[in-house]
């Protein structure tokens, strides 16, 4: 039995991004900062949809002088299925909420505010 698991929320807005423009070719670059991630989490993302076989992957051809080629990227037809079933889902999802962690007991002291050695 196959496990089908639901796109993260990032995984999510990176379908939804390329799915704008479908026939586009885009830089990692450009789409992490339209949706607002950092390399760190962008490119693993890019890499997994890849090699999945939901998004194409290629060098640029003809960079400009001075600067090495980028790596584009466009969803294939599996891609596209899955950013169409994807971005809906994620927008019903809640907004996450972060909760503050537990108040300290008084009176109890952490190692590090001890002082000494344990």
């Amino acid at each position: 039995m196959t496990r089908i698991r639901r796109p993260s929320p990032q995984t999510a807005a990176v379908l939804h991004a390329l799915a704008d423009e479908p026939s586009t070719w885009r830089y990692g670059y450009e789409l992490g900062q339209q949706v607002g991630l950092r390399a760190g989490s962008l490119y693993p993302i890019l890499m997994r949809l890849t090699d999945r076989g939901l998004l194409e992957s290629t060098w640029e051809s003809e960079p400009p002088a001075g600067r090495p080629p980028r790596h584009l990227y466009r969803l294939t037809e599996a891609g596209h299925e899955l950013a169409a079933e994807a971005v809906p889902a994620a927008a019903e999802q809640p907004p996450t909420t972060h909760t503050r962690p537990p108040a300290r007991r008084p009176g109890v002291l952490r190692p590090a505010e001890f002082g000494g050695a344990w």
